[in-house]
């Protein structure tokens, strides 16, 4: 079996960095775990504004608001909305989003543990689908946790040239307590290279109901990255 899950990982591997991919700008977003907790529904919202984009003069608001739920052991699923607001334009629903996250190891079985992550996006108002196929690692070293994706993305439809791009988000975060984990991110895309620090934690409600936040402020490192991106999570989940 354990043979089996390494060659899958390196399948997947080869499978990430086979044919010419260009990275997109818009890469600082949430960083996924490989893991998928059993019997568990969820309700996230994430907000994100940035300032400074590369070729726009005005700042950006991103939101999503997504439920999600354990569909086996394995694999967990979630359906999202996403919004959109800038100083020039009203909130607007932007479109559409269906995740899949696949644990492909046992937390421990090996050096480090290794998941998978899906997704199908659909612009509301135009026709751009976009499919995205993303590597996820965790280790721990003592107290300290470090996580890894790499996600390549096909972008497609009548309103788009199809193209097919990459990003690359890694974090690193000291497990001082449940309820506070300091951390640091790195970002990185063809107009994109970004770091800065992150505060990430959980509250236990009772149950196996529980709060999970994360909050970050990411700074561009070049001429071309956006100037400073600021990152809200919560995370309700029963």
């Amino acid at each position: 079996m354990k043979q089996q899950t390494t060659r899958l990982i390196y399948t997947a591997l080869l499978l990430c960095y086979t044919g010419t991919i260009r990275a997109d700008g818009a890469v600082i977003d949430k960083i996924y775990r490989p893991y998928v907790q059993p019997l568990e529904q969820e309700i996230e919202l994430r907000a994100l504004t940035q300032d400074d984009q590369p070729g726009r003069d005005d700042h950006l608001q991103l939101y999503q608001l997504a439920y999600g739920r354990s569909l086996t052991e394995r694999w967990s699923g979630e359906i999202y909305l996403i919004g959109k607001r800038s100083d020039e334009e009203s909130f607007e629903i932007e479109g559409y989003e269906l995740e899949a996250l696949w644990q492909l190891t046992e937390q421990g079985e090996f050096s480090a543990d290794w998941g998978m992550l899906f997704e199908l996006e659909k612009e509301r108002e135009l026709n751009i689908w976009e499919f995205s196929t993303g590597l996820l690692a965790e280790k721990e070293w003592g107290r300290w946790s470090t996580t890894a994706n790499f996600v390549v993305t096909y972008e497609w439809g009548h309103d788009i040239d199809n193209e097919v791009e990459s990003t690359l988000g890694l974090q690193a975060r000291y497990r001082y307590s449940s309820a506070l984990e300091p951390g640091i991110e790195f970002y990185s895309g063809e107009d994109t290279r970004a770091l800065g620090p992150v505060l990430l934690g959980q509250i236990r409600l009772g149950g196996k109901r529980k709060l999970k936040w994360e909050v970050g402020a990411i700074f561009g490192l070049d001429d071309k990255s956006p100037n400073k991106t600021l990152r809200l999570l919560t995370e309700f989940e029963f």
